[in-house]
């Protein structure tokens, strides 16, 4: 019998498919046998051991109750976070205990502030390209839910948006007027504070790249920012206290709330003009 042997360093996909056979096999079960148990036909059992198909959270579930382990979801877990931006999963660890969350964003609205319309064309765009499966847009996207719980807490958020985040259409006219009717309804919130930093600050704009702070509950601070396909947790008190320096000149020369709304307001406007 031809069996496709995979290289479990090649890929998250390939490294849990050979863990899957060389659990299956050390319990002497067949995959019609391992699929019964786990709810799960032997030809999708199959496709998982030999990297056709990539495992979901609820496939890892199903066979983590088949062996009475935790170990496959923790692999599935893993190799989703490698996914997202390595660095990422550590931020959101602080991003959970923070009591303050400052964030400048350059060209889209923020994570914590998407609508879902938004956020669900963002993050399909790189399965048309090719580039993710849908199960890791899902999961992206379940990602991103439990992060905006953070605004049913007594967190204070504030978010300088960069103009151009509010005139890059995601999704087309009609998602972006829900997006800003939604930073509209963000921003009657008391703990949320939203400006608008305009395209005519030009090059007194401080930051080239989008900035988050992050106030803990021991009152320390720690920063995060991206590059292309990498995160960074700054913890170093200097370099982050600089961080902050530049965040309240930035919210000194942004629009004011009150002018922040209106602009968002008249863009919510203009696409839904667009949009009918």
């Amino acid at each position: 019998m031809n069996r496709k042997e995979l290289d479990p360093d090649s890929s998250p996909t390939a490294k849990f498919g050979v863990l899957l056979r060389q659990a299956r096999e050390a319990r002497g079960w067949t995959q019609d046998q391992l699929g019964g148990l786990a709810g799960y036909s032997a030809v999708h059992i199959s496709a998982v051991e030999t990297g056709r198909k990539p495992p979901t959270s609820r496939f890892a579930k199903r066979i983590d109750d088949a062996f009475e382990t935790d170990r496959f979801e923790r692999e599935w877990r893993q190799s989703e976070q490698r996914f997202l931006f390595e660095g990422f999963d550590q931020y959101t660890v602080k991003e959970r205990e923070s009591v303050t969350v400052r964030i400048f964003e350059l060209d889209m609205v923020p994570g914590m502030l998407q609508h879902p319309d938004y956020s669900a064309a963002y993050e399909m765009a790189p399965v048309r390209r090719g580039e993710a499966t849908q199960e890791q847009a899902e999961e992206r996207l379940k990602v991103l839910a439990e992060r905006q719980r953070l605004l049913d807490r007594p967190v204070t958020v504030h978010a300088v948006l960069d103009e151009s985040a509010l005139r890059r259409q995601i999704g087309g006219t009609a998602v972006m007027a829900r997006q800003m009717k939604h930073l509209e309804d963000l921003a009657a919130r008391p703990r949320v504070i939203l400006q608008v930093a305009p395209c005519t600050l030009g090059e007194l704009r401080p930051f080239s790249h989008s900035v988050t702070l992050l106030t803990l509950p021991t009152r320390t601070m720690v920063g995060y920012t991206e590059t292309l396909g990498r995160g960074l947790l700054e913890r170093d008190s200097e370099v982050v206290a600089g961080w902050a320096g530049q965040y309240d000149r930035l919210q000194v020369d942004a629009l004011t709330r009150l002018d922040s709304v209106t602009m968002i307001r008249e863009a919510r406007r203009d696409y839904e003009r667009h949009a009918q």
